[in-house]
């Protein structure tokens, strides 16, 4: 089956417009089971120069079931982004998440203002240094510092000012899938691209358990969308356009720091030569 290209961000968005979709997304990454989840703020970045069109950003209300079957509301930041240059935008927007009042919400029990806990999820179109794993979990636990001790409740104080975070990493993923969710993010596999266009992958629906095939389903009726198709090809323009501008920048870099080190070594001859500069 011929569906659309999802590492394109145009096509992600569309994906994840779909609430039906983008719940089953983020549950198996978070392994939590979601109650109700709600657009907060979608913001795709296409300004240049020196921009461009590299960080995807949709936020996402949501009311998650705890193991102990108490419901918990948070907000769910999920980024996708293209170059490793991104993570200053990554600190930006996660920053703005703690200024923001509409991120206060009333509890009902106690009637007190508290701040919703963040859990952050990106989605990387490079590839981490060190680690080679499809999928990061960086989970935060609780420790006496003197005996290092595990402390196993939770006090809104912490949870109010960090973080869980999940990191993908769509390079490196396997094809041989340990668990439902990397199969899930099997969409992403770029060695599916078809030999028509990278704008397509072709995937054998049949290799998803059913209740993944609504996603397959959509990025099909995405492959059928000239407006999405139109929007590829303008994201791979503005691509390649920042890809010029970053051998630019590098080329000029190169050749100041080349003539740097000429005008040092005839500086060095001179002074050897004893003639005064």
């Amino acid at each position: 089956m011929k569906v659309a290209n999802p590492l394109y961000d145009v096509v992600f968005k569309y994906l994840m417009q779909d609430m039906r979709v983008a719940k089953l997304v983020i549950s198996n990454i978070i392994e939590q089971e979601i109650e109700s989840l709600d657009f907060a703020f979608t913001e795709l970045n296409r300004k240049l120069p020196g921009g461009g069109l590299t960080v995807l950003r949709i936020d996402f209300a949501a009311k998650i079931r705890e193991p102990d079957g108490s419901s918990k509301l948070v907000l769910i930041e999920l980024q996708k982004a293209k170059f490793p240059t991104d993570i200053t935008r990554f600190r930006k927007y996660l920053g703005k998440q703690y200024l923001e009042e509409s991120n206060i919400h009333l509890d009902e029990k106690t009637g007190k203002k508290k701040a919703l806990p963040i859990i952050s999820i990106y989605i990387l179109g490079h590839n981490l240094q060190y680690n080679d794993s499809p999928v990061i979990h960086v989970k935060r636990e609780y420790y006496d510092h003197a005996t290092k001790e595990k402390l196993t409740r939770k006090e809104e104080f912490i949870e109010s000012l960090t973080h869980d975070s999940y990191i993908i990493q769509v390079g490196r993923l396997r094809k041989k899938h340990r668990n439902k969710l990397e199969t899930l993010l099997s969409i992403f596999d770029q060695s599916n691209a078809s030999k028509e266009s990278k704008h397509f992958l072709d995937v054998l629906e049949s290799s998803f358990p059913d209740e993944f095939k609504v996603v397959i389903r959509r990025l099909h009726k995405a492959s059928a969308s000239r407006e999405l198709c139109e929007d590829m090809n303008m994201e791979d323009e503005i691509l390649e356009e920042l890809a010029t501008q970053e051998r630019l920048i590098a080329y000029e870099r190169a050749e100041k720091e080349k003539a740097e080190a000429e005008k040092a070594r005839l500086e060095k001859l001179l002074q050897q030569a004893g003639i005064e500069f």
